[in-house]
């Protein structure tokens, strides 16, 4: 198809990373990987996945169980939604947004994926938000009724309000002035959730042997849990899709960590530390954490009351057997989550300044922290399995999409496609579709039973939809920019 033969400006503006501002994976790509998946609302969130709608959660058939799911996950995030798009920004030395262009057209690609990916981080600041109330409210104990994950109804102080009001508004306003001085702090504070994970999967290790899963499930039901223990399948397909719908902004975001990267090694030993062996060792041990304290005879004495807690960071003052040990590590996790609302907010910033460059980003990203302490405040941010589902929903058909491209066009990156590319658009309305079907049967539209793994299958369907509609695209626009590239 033939289109515009003009470049837009942000697209000529673009320089790759230069070959010396590159540096080895485990000062850049592993790292920075490694950092999100230690954010405590990642690993917790893995651990209690379905405890609150099936007795024993994914620990019902057993830890070994639960972490092949995790293995399972890691891997498919590894391979499906980062690989290429670390070779990608490897190889261009171009970020996500100008990239995409390929697959979206030069107009298409400023929305989608730049534009979305900006406006998904304000998502990311809502469960932020909750999550680090949820962890400080550890330490001050306000009434917070059913708001913070709690069982009993009841009323919710103002201060809890006030702490996600105050949370939010100081991320955004460090990720607009003074977000240097967070990046002096940031470097160092993934060692303390690191630290957490390594002496509470110590302490615990000695119960995994105990650990019953089938009493466990018993337990949970017996405490109030109404829904059936899921099977190994279940378990299985839920941890995955969990895991992917967290990963997929961050892997497709793997465009951009990939600028850094010196070559294909580089690319592969980042991935491989940084996202698939991080997942397996943060949610990973969180589940063995959870599975081995309740194979101690504290945890079995809890069971005996029929009391089944599987949040590991809720847990930390029973493991450590001191309380108040276990709210300032809670305090301290929350602490260690700011730095990243921060990132957020000015990523998020630095997409609708690019994308909107007229509007002022102290409104911008204002609309966007009112509408984030919104969600948090009605406790939508806390529905973890809802909110990572439509993330994945969401990016699962654009790299979807970005993958065949890239493959179509045997490992190199085209340049940008005039106009909106219909091939890549059509491809992400429909895998959106699939990916967010579960949630849409939940909200009551006749879409049949929930599908199991529609992220998989939304990124499936990006795949094939855009390689069966390769023959009808815009042009592909002159871009000396994509003759540049790598040859690694």
């Amino acid at each position: 198809m033939s289109g515009q033969s003009s470049v837009p400006s942000y697209l000529e503006c673009a320089k790759p990373n230069p070959a010396e501002n590159r540096a080895p994976w485990y000062k850049n790509i592993a790292p920075s990987y490694a950092g999100i998946f230690l954010w405590f609302v990642f690993w917790s969130g893995a651990a209690m996945c379905g405890g609150g709608d099936a007795a024993g959660g994914i620990l019902a058939k057993g830890w070994g169980t639960a972490l092949l799911g995790v293995f399972l996950g890691a891997a498919i995030c590894y391979v499906l939604f980062y690989l290429v798009f670390g070779r990608l920004g490897q190889k261009t030395g171009l970020p996500l947004y100008i990239v995409g262009s390929s697959t979206f057209g030069a107009k298409g690609g400023f929305i989608l994926p730049g534009f979305f990916m900006g406006l998904l981080q304000f998502g990311w600041v809502a469960v932020n938000i909750y999550g680090a109330t949820c962890a400080l409210n550890m330490m001050f104990k306000l009434p917070a009724g059913t708001l913070l994950g709690g069982t009993e109804a009841g009323s919710v102080s103002p201060l809890i309000y006030v702490i996600m009001l105050v949370w939010g508004v100081s991320a955004v306003v460090m990720a607009l002035k003074g977000i240097k001085y967070v990046a002096m702090i940031s470097t160092w504070m993934p060692l303390i959730p690191a630290l957490t994970l390594i002496v509470l999967v110590a302490k615990t290790a000695g119960g995994l042997g105990s650990f019953d899963a089938a009493a466990f499930a018993k337990a949970a039901a017996a405490g109030g849990v109404k829904g059936a223990a899921m099977g190994s399948t279940a378990i299985i397909f839920l941890l995955i899709t969990y895991i992917v719908g967290f990963t997929a902004t961050a892997g497709a975001a793997g465009v951009d960590f990939g600028t850094s990267a010196r070559n294909k090694n580089d690319v592969v030993m980042g991935g491989l530390v940084g996202v698939l062996l991080a997942i397996l060792l943060t949610a990973g041990f969180a589940i063995m954490i959870v599975a081995g304290f309740y194979g101690t005879a504290d945890g079995q004495a809890l069971l005996a009351q029929n009391k089944v807690i599987l949040d590991p960071v809720a847990l930390t003052g029973k493991i450590l057997k001191n309380d108040r040990m276990g709210e300032i590590v809670a305090f301290l996790l929350a602490i260690c989550a700011f730095p990243s609302c921060c990132f957020s907010s000015l990523i998020a910033a630095n997409s609708i300044k690019t994308t909107l460059p007229k509007i002022n980003p102290w409104v911008s990203c204002g609309i966007g922290c009112v509408i984030a302490e919104i969600l948090a405040m009605l406790g939508v941010a806390g529905k973890l399995g809802a909110i990572f589902g439509f993330f994945g929903a969401s990016f699962g058909p654009i790299c979807g999409a970005m993958v065949a491209e890239y493959f179509l066009n045997k490992g190199r990156w085209t340049g940008p496609r005039a106009g909106f590319n219909p091939a890549g658009w059509i491809a992400w309305a429909i895998g959106f579709v699939i990916g967010a079907q579960p949630q849409l049967v939940a909200w009551g539209v006749p879409l049949g039973k929930p599908l199991p793994l529609s992220l998989i299958f939304a990124f499936v369907a990006g795949a094939v939809i855009y390689a069966l509609l390769s023959k009808a695209q815009t042009a592909v626009l002159p871009y000396p920019q994509a003759d540049e590239q790598m040859k690694d």
